[in-house]
């Protein structure tokens, strides 16, 4: 093998590497990032879908959402959906406007219309079907 083929092997190699980096990096649908108030003012109104699941690391319900939650991330139904992920413990402010009474709760908005709650539900399919209520 010539230097040159060898060079061209190691650059064909890095362009698929970072081919199907972008890839894995679009390939996600479901949008999850952490709870902030500009970013669920900023959804509401801009009339999106946004769901903001009240999270407690001590909470072993909501370890099993996060789990069926980051198995929807490749779930092309639910790409113009936002996930934002609310401490329990210190997010009081947002669980009292919103009248949330206990972690593992998701609310979900089609801007700032609340569409759907659901408390303790672990199931992938059905937080999904709540998920896409704000479509």
């Amino acid at each position: 093998m010539s230097l040159f083929s060898a060079r061209m092997s190691v650059v064909a190699r890095a362009a698929l590497g970072a081919g199907l980096l972008g890839a894995s990096l679009f390939a996600h649908a479901l949008d999850v990032k952490p709870f902030s108030a500009e970013a669920l003012a900023a959804a509401q109104q801009a009339g999106k879908p946004v769901a903001v699941h009240f999270h407690a690391n001590w909470c072993p319900t909501c370890r099993k959402q996060e789990a069926a939650f980051n198995s929807l991330k490749a779930d092309k139904t639910l790409d113009d959906v936002t996930l934002l992920v609310a401490n329990y413990d210190t997010e009081r402010d947002l669980r009292r406007t919103l009248n949330v009474r206990s972690q593992s709760t998701v609310v979900v908005f089609k801007g700032a219309q609340e569409r759907t709650r659901v408390a303790g539900e672990t199931d992938t399919a059905k937080l999904a079907t709540a998920l896409r209520s704000a479509l």
